[in-house]
């Protein structure tokens, strides 16, 4: 047996390996000191972010911390919206659904790899607002417009007996359409009897109308609307389609 010596006091403790179960106790709680000092620091942190002013928590999923104001990206649907906003979605829904179906018949009916190719893109970025827009308008509790003959809205209380077409040619005898730039029925089976060089005149012809009816829908959900994302995808639309229009009619002007 080895003896250690202590300071101060002449007395000698036997070195045995051993550990005192007092010593023991005493180094295991302060090695869980700093764990303990931790966790309450961390629960006293949780606790003062809950105690603050709750009314500004429905902003925060959607919004700007420093202003509570939603951002651009904000989803439609959670934030403030107004009728104008479910304007435009209920009549853009069926808008679109027309230009992708006018766009649908060009791969087996174009002459032109051009006009092709603008089907293409049409149909890739249309589809996927239509779909952003029905769930904005399920969000909103607000009907989503049912799909009708050449894209034609099913909903009640929309307007069809308006006089004229929206292909450019008022008071041709046309079935009537709702919205600005939508084809008529008749129009819609003009263009699928037509193939070739005929097929591709046409559509470009019908698509600059149809656009040019979307572009003035979109400016006015950016000049009355609410919904910041709605909003959004209008300045969108008039932006691309706006482009569109110009690329149809040089593609028209050289036929």
């Amino acid at each position: 047996m080895t003896f250690m010596a202590i300071r101060h006091t002449g007395r000698r403790v036997p070195r045995t390996g051993r550990t005192f179960p007092a010593l023991r106790t005493f180094r295991l709680r302060h090695a869980a000191l700093p764990g303990a000092v931790l966790a309450a620091a961390l629960a006293l942190t949780a606790c003062g972010g809950g105690s603050g002013d709750t009314s500004s928590a429905g902003h925060s999923a959607h919004g700007n911390g420093s202003t509570g104001r939603p951002s651009a990206t904000a989803p439609a649907g959670q934030g403030k919206h107004n009728a104008q906003d479910v304007t435009f979605a209920q009549e853009m829904i069926p808008h679109h659904r027309q230009a992708v179906e006018m766009a649908a018949l060009a791969p087996s009916r174009a002459r032109s790899p051009q006009v092709k190719d603008l089907a293409v893109q049409i149909r890739q970025a249309q589809d996927p607002e239509i779909e952003t827009m029905t769930g904005w308008l399920k969000a909103w509790g607000a009907g989503v417009p049912s799909a009708g003959p050449s894209g034609m809205p099913g909903m009640p209380g929309m307007d069809h007996s308006a006089s004229g077409s929206a292909s450019g040619h008022p008071g041709s005898g046309h079935s009537a359409s709702p919205m600005p730039g939508m084809m008529t029925d008749t129009d819609m089976v003009e263009l699928t009897e037509l193939s070739g060089d005929a097929f591709d005149r046409a559509f470009l012809r019908m698509m600059i109308g149809h656009h040019e009816g979307a572009v003035a829908m979109a400016r006015t959900e950016q000049a009355e609307g609410a919904d910041r994302a709605a909003v959004a995808l209008a300045k969108s639309v008039t932006t691309s389609q706006s482009a569109e229009i110009d690329r149809m009619r040089k593609l028209l002007g050289g036929r």
